[in-house]
């Protein structure tokens, strides 16, 4: 019927689902968006709602799967897990539907069994294989009218990133349930709405997957095509100034009550509030995970706070963006961590990695395994040696580290928090995270030859170069008349004007930006270098500031033909340290 699910709006989920009617109680009726001469009527009565697989050419394919959550029922017998919706950071997690009461396998329950035959299909190595893939259509239970009933918000559209099975416990009965961490897809390019007539295309069978494909989000396409290497940079990330609430539906009377889509965790028998004990058993965001790293508990020397802890964070961070295990065995620890506090760590300082091996727990971002049940106090380097028992981040931190922005953003708190006096460049390049320290990033495949001989030493170094569109370059600058957004400044040349275009998330290694004219800046030579050294960065309000102190210097001139995508300049944001949201 040519309608649309906007992300934020809140639908009406009446129960006796007629499609007839447009509006009910002053919301839009879900069944009446929804309805099509296609597809069977949707459900929403469940967790996991798939819609029926359908025989199309090319293969069986399932229209669409719709996911809902419902705050509320977190921690009762019914659902005893907690799900968390971190939309700004583009982040679902979401449990299956096992429970303590089921006899059957953990797998073969309904929502467990299409969850993960979604997660195999976006596994899928090959393009025309994920265009079979099912979309998960996200959608939260809210509260209107004064009823938790009835009412869901559509939260957009996601793949499954990864799956773990997992133990979770009721009144004190552990059983077996999967948990999904969910990728949302950013929707930019279609005003934050899904156009139905994709679904309704996917249960065509009439039509091939590719026809379907083409009523597809932007993002979804650029998925099929590129699979999960593609996440980082069609992954949801929203921009806001501080206190900002998220964009709510446009039909919304106010005065309405919501619990929010990310909100806090309940617990078995608890009121809505988590309980006692370790922070690692309580569900983390992005901004309380970098509040924890720019407030942690350092040992001061001659006023300087102590490197231990945050060169041993950066560590485990390096870790996570190699790709390797969170938890590390203590020798390797020892090693490895034992060399930067050598090189890096304050002059007057011990190298004593068994400190921050240990103390790292006080940080709520650390866990340490493999001691003795009863090793309460703190252990010597012998017992360490004795038992080698395995440290590094929380699985949860680790999880959000996962993303590159947040990673960004957490490297750049320690960076400046507590290592300002450090060579960065070769403590960047040590860890493996050449790049950070710029926004321009590093470029690939750069290898050394041997030395040619001469009177002058030499060596020939084979580099391959990111090829950046020149037509761009020559547009965005046309478009604002070589004059610098920052400071409007054009420079004089002989027979022409002067500015610079530059890429707001590098091109570079790790960034890996786009080259599009949403990533661009046009700046003079100063300004573009104080970017690219992430000596200035743009607020959230446009207003350009000084790194160190916030000092405003200029507003960012815009211009209506020059669309800049707001999610790359959070993400430079990020690597200055200056994300707050």
């Amino acid at each position: 019927m040519g309608s649309h699910l906007r992300v934020g709006e809140v639908l009406r989920s009446a129960q006796n689902r007629d499609p007839s009617v447009p509006v009910i109680d002053g919301y839009r009726n879900i069944h009446h968006v929804t309805a099509s001469s296609t597809l069977a009527q949707i459900q929403l009565s469940k967790g996991i709602n798939p819609v029926a697989k359908v025989r199309a050419p090319g293969g069986r394919r399932r229209p669409a799967v719709l996911i809902r959550s419902s705050p509320w029922k977190a921690g009762t017998a019914e659902t005893p897990w907690h799900d968390v919706f971190d939309l700004d950071n583009g982040h679902v997690r979401y449990f299956g539907d096992h429970r303590v009461d089921h006899t059957v396998p953990i797998g073969s329950t309904q929502g467990n069994a299409v969850l993960l035959e979604a997660f195999a299909e976006h596994q899928a190595p090959a393009p025309e294989q994920r265009a079979l893939a099912v979309p998960l259509l996200l959608f939260a239970a809210v509260t209107r009218n004064k009823t938790p009933k009835g009412y869901v918000e559509f939260c957009g559209v996601a793949v499954i990133e990864h799956v773990e099975q997992i133990e979770q416990k009721t009144k004190g009965r552990p059983f077996p349930n999967y948990r999904y961490d969910l990728a949302v897809l950013d929707l930019e390019e279609e005003d934050d709405q899904v156009d139905w007539a994709w679904i309704e295309a996917r249960g065509n069978p009439s039509l091939s997957a590719s026809d379907a494909l083409g009523l597809a989000p932007r993002a979804w396409r650029q998925w099929v095509k590129h699979g999960r290497p593609a996440l980082p940079d069609i992954r949801r990330q929203t921009v806001r100034s501080e206190g900002v609430p998220a964009p709510r539906s446009h039909s919304a009377k106010g005065g309405h009550e919501s619990p929010g889509l990310f909100p806090a965790p309940r617990w078995p028998g608890s009121a809505g509030t988590a309980p006692v004990g370790p922070a690692e058993q309580q569900e983390l965001t992005a901004s309380e995970l970098v509040d924890r790293l720019r407030n942690l508990k350092v040992h001061r020397q001659n006023g300087r706070p102590s490197r231990h802890k945050p060169l041993s964070l950066l560590w485990g961070i390096s870790r996570i963006a190699a790709g390797k295990p969170r938890l590390a065995p203590w020798r390797e620890f020892r090693d490895e961590v034992g060399g930067l506090l050598a090189e890096f760590g304050l002059t007057e300082s011990s190298v004593t990695p068994e400190y921050p091996f240990w103390r790292l727990k006080t940080s709520q971002l650390w866990h340490v395994e493999g001691l003795p049940p009863d090793s309460s106090a703190e252990p010597s380097p012998a017992t360490l040696d004795r038992f080698n028992p395995e440290a590094g981040l929380t699985e949860q931190a680790a999880y959000l580290l996962d993303d590159p922005f947040v990673r960004s953003q957490a490297i750049a708190v320690l960076r400046e928090t507590y290592l300002v006096d450090v060579d960065h460049h070769a403590l960047m390049n040590r860890l493996g995270l050449a790049g950070y320290e710029s926004a321009s990033g590093v470029p690939d495949g750069t290898e050394e030859q041997e030395r040619e001989p001469g009177p002058t030493s030499r060596r020939t170094v084979t580099l391959s170069r990111i090829v950046r569109d020149a037509e761009l370059t020559t547009m965005v600058k046309r478009l604002h008349g070589d004059r610098c957004q920052v400071c409007g400044l054009r420079l004089s040349t002989r027979f022409s004007t002067y500015s610079e275009a530059a890429h707001i998330r590098g091109l570079g290694r790790p960034h890996n930006g786009p080259d599009k004219l949403s990533n661009l800046l046009v700046l003079c030579p100063n300004h573009h270098v104080q970017f690219d050294a992430l000596a200035i960065y743009i607020d959230t309000d446009d207003t350009v500031r000084m790194t160190t102190d916030g000092t405003p210097i200029g507003q960012l001139r815009r211009h209506p033909a020059h669309q800049i995508n707001e999610a790359h300049l959070r993400y430079h944001r990020a690597l200055c340290g200056r994300d707050h949201k």
